[in-house]
């Protein structure tokens, strides 16, 4: 009997499951095939951008949304993933070129190839290091914060200070990374030119298919076991350190997957934006991450994603209408989302919604309380007494 009712509950829970599966195919979908058909070459440009900003927003909403740990150095994970990449195209230099060199290289005097550029004319190496330098980087940061305690407002500085010193090192490096110029003119990837319009909708197709990995992999994360303990975390640190788990090491992988993301997102941008620089690491950008989470709802993944569309694309339509004053309309923007909203778009949806539209039409609000107090015959009586 006890199997039967375990099969029973399996097959209602596969049954969301595959539901949300077959969403995010129909949205990929339509993404690949309908949203070219539809939309310019300019615009679909940016929802290609956009679509890898919100990678880096899925990190951010692993690490803010459901861990509690505000990150405002993501930008140096994302510079790096872009830097990856650029460095692998820029190797991909003619036998006919008369050096062996990367352009800007030149420039500067540089006779031979750094030693740490020779790895990247690796396409396979390349590949592992957007996802490893941003997670080996963040792992080791981690450690050294977590394993002392540090959180909060704290965590949040020293992020920030370290965007600030790698900021300063990417820029001041002209002979090694062409400084505050960053890598551009980038010519062919795997032997396809970068620039040609079939290449980019391939890398339009493939950043579509990893955003859908990424939601599925942070999906995967999130409702189980270590997503629990991850909101666990940010609620009560204190009385899971009671329970006997060690939150160190919990902190330190979510804080690696969510730099490996942020990676990603970047190398997929550099590959649409075709240049990367160290503007990329810049403290306001940082923070345009984590608006985006708090824009579309912390601690709900989908919310990361519709947040980082929303913001962006709200800032490209602004800029265009407004191009003198459009900074004031996006901080009026974020005021009253921050005011109104403090759950975000995605969380006011869940929780204030239902209630707001049936105020609208005149019903009454439903009650949150307990199941059995909402039964009571006697509860009931007193609720259309009270009620209109």
């Amino acid at each position: 009997m006890l199997q039967v009712q375990g099969k029973v509950n399996q097959v209602a829970k596969q049954k969301p499951r595959l539901f949300e599966l077959s969403a995010i195919g129909v949205i990929a979908l339509i993404l690949i095939a309908v949203m070219p058909l539809l939309l310019s070459d300019f615009r679909l440009d940016l929802l290609h951008r956009y679509l890898a900003l919100a990678i880096v927003a899925l990190g951010i909403d692993l690490i803010w949304g459901y861990t509690g740990l505000l990150s405002l150095g993501h930008g140096i994970f994302f510079a790096l993933g872009g830097y990856a990449i650029a460095m692998h195209i820029k190797l991909q230099i003619p036998e006919t070129a008369s050096s062996q060199l990367p352009d800007f290289m030149g420039l500067y005097g540089v006779t031979e190839l750094p030693w740490f550029w020779g790895p990247f004319s690796s396409f396979p190496f390349t590949a592992i290091a957007i996802l490893l330098i941003p997670g080996i980087l963040a792992a080791f940061l981690g450690y050294l914060v977590f394993r002392n305690r540090i959180r909060g407002v704290y965590f949040s500085i020293l992020t920030q200070a370290a965007t600030i010193v790698f900021f300063n090192f990417f820029n001041g490096q002209q002979k090694l990374f062409n400084g505050t110029n960053g890598l551009t003119d980038f010519q062919t990837l795997l032997g396809f030119p970068i620039s040609h319009p079939n290449t980019q909708y391939g890398f339009y197709v493939l950043t579509v298919i990893l955003l859908a990995g990424s939601y599925l992999l942070c999906r995967w994360l999130t409702s189980g076991r270590f997503g629990r303990l991850l909101i666990a975390i940010r609620d009560d640190e204190s009385r899971v350190r009671f329970s006997g788990y060690n939150p160190t090491g919990y902190k330190v992988l979510v804080f690696a997957i969510s730099a490996a993301l942020a990676g990603l997102g970047g190398a997929l941008f550099t590959l649409r934006a075709g240049i990367i620089s160290p503007r990329a690491m810049d403290i306001a950008f940082s923070i345009e991450m984590v608006i985006w989470v708090a824009v579309g709802g912390r601690a709900t993944l989908i919310g990361a994603i519709l947040g980082a569309l929303l913001v962006n694309y709200g800032k490209s339509f602004l800029s265009e209408q407004f191009p003198e004053i459009w900074l004031f309309f996006q901080g009026a923007l974020f005021l009253i989302v921050v005011l109104v909203l403090p759950n975000g778009i995605v969380g006011w949806l869940r929780t204030e919604a239902g209630n707001f539209f049936r105020r609208i039409t005149g019903h009454p609000r439903y009650m949150i309380t307990y199941p059995q107090l909402a039964e009571d015959p006697e509860i009931q009586r007193e609720r259309e007494t009270l009620e209109p």
